[in-house]
């Protein structure tokens, strides 16, 4: 059976889940508040289109909702999709705050539909490689994890939604920090926040944060080491993987990000110099067709997916957690003078 798909938001981000949807499922219906925009993104996949996300949700051609707005938004409209019988595919970071989080969570089990989070560096060729050779033992056990992912915006960016305090809940930490938090519990497991720090260096987000350091520790005592940032000027992606027996690290995520390659190193014996591997995966970036392709299967097979309400709502706790560090921690929003 083919599904049938609303997907709600038609930014860069629905525009991106509604092309998944229309090669993989059927796209019935776009909402969005922006008429234009919703009118454009739907004719370019033969669709409908309206202003108003709930005439979307309860369309009863639409099996699943993808919910690709800010993060407001995010929670409620996600909640009333589930009560209104549909499977939900709902953008990171699943709400504002764990409490938001936690109530999304709660309607996907009273509801019984399928609830993924959409954390698509998990479906990158490169990183998913690097969690195979992890899952095989190919690094024996693992010391740590060490990541940097950071933008330097575009003219303007403080004035766009994620600079809003309201609509976006938090800035760069839960913007693309909470792909860390997540990737750290992917490779890692359970993780409690030990220190952060969330400064503002330049972007007038105030009360909000554009960069943010974040130590976390393991239950065996393995740690995390995370910085996230609207002032890396150059795209970049840096994930790096610490075994006993070796190590993977990742480099970029294609595009901007530059081309993306897993180095794999492996110890020979003590003191000595490892032995690398290094793999391109320089071909067109399929991440979020993978990302939906994943959702249909669990919907169709009837099985939770790999990132659902549970691990969703672990990474935002732990975005509450650094928050809270970072507050206790009593940092100056801002240590380094404005740069015009």
């Amino acid at each position: 059976m083919t599904l049938g798909v609303a997907v709600v938001g038609a930014g860069v981000v629905g525009s991106r889940r509604a092309a998944s949807a229309a090669a993989e499922s059927r796209l019935e219906i776009v909402a969005d508040v922006d008429k234009e925009r919703a009118a454009e993104l739907a004719s370019r996949h033969g669709a409908r289109y309206t202003i108003d996300w709930q005439e979307a949700i309860s369309d009863p051609t639409v099996d699943v909702v993808a919910v690709s707005t800010s993060n407001k938004f995010l929670a409620p409209i996600a909640i009333a999709a589930l009560r209104a019988g549909k499977h939900v595919l709902c953008e990171k970071p699943l709400g504002r705050n764990a409490t938001e989080a936690a109530d999304v969570a709660a309607a996907a089990r009273e509801a019984g539909r399928v609830l993924k989070v959409g954390f698509t560096l998990r479906f990158h060729p490169a990183i998913r490689r690097a969690h195979d050779l992890v899952g095989q033992g190919d690094l024996g056990p693992l010391f740590s994890v060490s990541a940097i992912y950071g933008h330097g915006g575009r003219p303007g960016y403080d004035k766009e939604w994620r600079g809003n305090p309201e609509l976006a809940g938090g800035g760069e930490l839960l913007d693309q920090g909470v792909h860390l938090l997540d990737l750290s519990r992917w490779f890692l497991g359970g993780l409690e926040v030990v220190a952060a720090i969330t400064p503002r260096w330049h972007w007038e987000v105030a009360p909000l944060e554009d960069n943010a350091f974040v130590l976390l520790r393991g239950r065996a005592g393995e740690v995390s080491s995370l910085h996230t940032s609207w002032t890396m000027w150059k795209n970049r992606f840096w994930f790096e993987v610490l075994g006993r027996d070796g190590y993977a690290r990742v480099d970029g995520l294609g595009g901007s990000y530059g081309v993306e390659t897993l180095t794999v190193g492996r110890k020979q014996s003590v003191g000595t110099i490892p032995e690398e591997t290094v793999t391109t995966f320089d071909g067109p970036d399929t991440s979020w067709d993978e990302d939906w392709r994943d959702l249909i299967v669990c919907i169709e097979e009837g099985r939770g997916p790999e990132v659902g309400a549970d691990e969703g709502l672990a990474v935002m706790r732990l975005v509450d957690d650094v928050y809270s560090q970072a507050a206790n921690a009593g940092a100056p929003a801002r240590s380094l003078p404005a740069v015009n």
